[in-house]
């Protein structure tokens, strides 16, 4: 199946808080096709500041309860940043990027159609570990 990434109108500089980053990555967490019995929260970690710009980081982190286990066995995080330029000009929109918790590979939501499976994998892939211990 050919997924059509939908496109997030990011937010420019100069309109930027860090709650409405929050709101954006929600936003963009709703365009992904993820089943229903997943559940998450978001939240906000924090700022950084470098020479060329400014970083805020945030997480969402993803679950599956049930009747059972209304605790999930594990859980899987996915990190975002979102880069605000100190040369390009405030009305310029946002950056944004985000990486699973088990991989350095960072990627762009409008190239790169996230996964359902990642999350699966990353769940699957702590239990089994703490199956192990």
């Amino acid at each position: 199946t050919k997924h059509v990434n939908k496109n997030i109108m990011w937010t420019t500089a100069k309109n930027f808080t860090v709650e409405r980053g929050r709101q954006q990555i929600e936003e963009l967490i709703s365009t992904w096709d993820i089943h229903e019995s997943w559940l998450h929260h978001s939240e906000f970690l924090d700022e950084e500041e470098l020479k060329e710009s400014k970083r805020y980081h945030y997480r969402a982190c993803w679950g599956i309860p049930t009747r059972r286990k209304p605790i999930p066995q594990a859980t899987a995080s996915v990190y975002f940043i979102i880069v605000i330029s100190k040369f390009k000009p405030d009305t310029a929109p946002v950056e944004v990027f985000y990486r699973l918790e088990s991989s350095r590979l960072i990627r762009r939501p409008e190239q790169c159609q996230f996964r359902e499976k990642w999350l699966k994998d990353i769940i699957e892939n702590k239990i089994a570990c703490t199956e192990r211990l």
